[in-house]
């Protein structure tokens, strides 16, 4: 690491929470603790640190953290940190406290403040990528992804087990207001008749067609499972124009909602998040600064963060076209 004028460094949670953000906190610390440089956790996002919500973190402040969902250190939205006010608040609590440099756990709203706050004041920063959705460009998987995937995918697997035992056409909601990566992943993976997301231009005509289909092959029960974005209408829509449309039909509506968000995390968040967080510090203290840190291909990758806030991961159309065939 050649960047030894970094004496203490700064960490945070910032935006919605997801699965893993603690065992990159704690990759963070034990990682600074390593090099010798001092950590300090600020509590409740860019909030906290106008508030100067801040306390010293060592190797010992963060045992038995990796296998807890959420993030101990907490989260919150902060619309004053969108002011330049704000975030002269925030400077001031990193004068006070000594940090100078920070690495922010969350999602592009996250980026998009860490991003102003450079501007302003010159703080080197990294970013880690924490967010169910897994929509941000740089890395092929974000921290919280693939938990939120295996929680909606049992969810679903329960949910069948209903449908088939009464024969009814069950319409499952599953978060993703712009992005339909959990919706495509689960239903592929629990074996839906359909699958709704914001990114393909969907028609409630097509969905009749496949549900025609699906009678005419002797199907008794149907899974469709749909992003909380997709433009075509929400689940209750959905359900209820397939109901006019199939008066026979025995229709259900689940909406998960923030049981994805919880849980302690999959081995494979666990695993990203503690080199992501690695990676994090080694980077600032090697001098980079307005970058994200991700993995592609399974290797460490640096994004410059105007470049991952402006861009979006794109849905696997591949995946697309085997869900429709297989929901034959």
């Amino acid at each position: 690491m050649s960047d030894h004028s970094l004496k203490k460094i700064g960490v945070l949670t910032s935006g919605g929470d997801s699965p893993g953000m603690n065992a990159a906190i704690r990759a963070v610390v034990r990682t600074c603790a390593y090099y010798k440089t001092e950590c300090a956790g600020i509590s409740r996002g860019f909030e906290g640190l106008i508030h100067n919500e801040v306390r010293e973190l060592g190797p010992r402040s963060v045992r038995h953290i990796i296998n807890r969902g959420g993030t101990f250190l907490k989260t919150a939205r902060s619309e004053r940190f969108r002011t330049k006010e704000g975030r002269e608040d925030a400077y001031q609590t990193l004068i006070k406290n000594d940090i100078d440099g920070l690495i922010i756990i969350g999602g592009d709203g996250s980026f998009r403040g860490a991003k102003a706050f450079y501007e302003d004041f010159g703080i080197p920063f990294i970013g880690i990528p924490g967010t169910i959705d897994n929509d941000i460009f740089g890395t092929d998987y974000t921290i919280g992804y693939d938990t939120a995937l295996n929680t909606a995918m049992e969810a679903i697997d329960r949910i069948r087990d209903s449908a088939t035992s009464h024969n009814r056409v069950f319409f499952i909601e599953v978060m993703g207001r712009d992005a339909g990566f959990i919706a495509l992943g689960s239903g592929i993976a629990s074996g839906a008749q359909e699958i709704l997301v914001p990114e393909r231009k969907d028609s409630i005509d097509d969905l009749f067609k496949s549900l025609e289909e699906s009678e005419q092959s002797g199907k008794k029960s149907s899974i469709i499972v749909v992003s909380e974005g997709e433009e075509i209408g929400n689940v209750y829509e959905l359900a209820k124009a397939t109901k006019e449309k199939f008066p026979k039909y025995d229709i259900r509506v689940s909406v998960l909602g923030y049981i994805q968000r919880g849980g302690n995390p999959s081995c494979m968040d666990r695993i990203l998040a503690s080199r992501l967080g690695v990676a994090a510090v080694e980077a600032i203290l090697d001098g980079k600064t307005d970058i994200m840190v991700g993995m592609r291909s399974n290797k460490i990758v640096h994004t410059i963060i105007a470049e991952a806030i402006r861009k979006q991961n794109e849905i696997d159309i591949e995946l697309l076209r085997i869900s429709k065939i297989l929901a034959i």
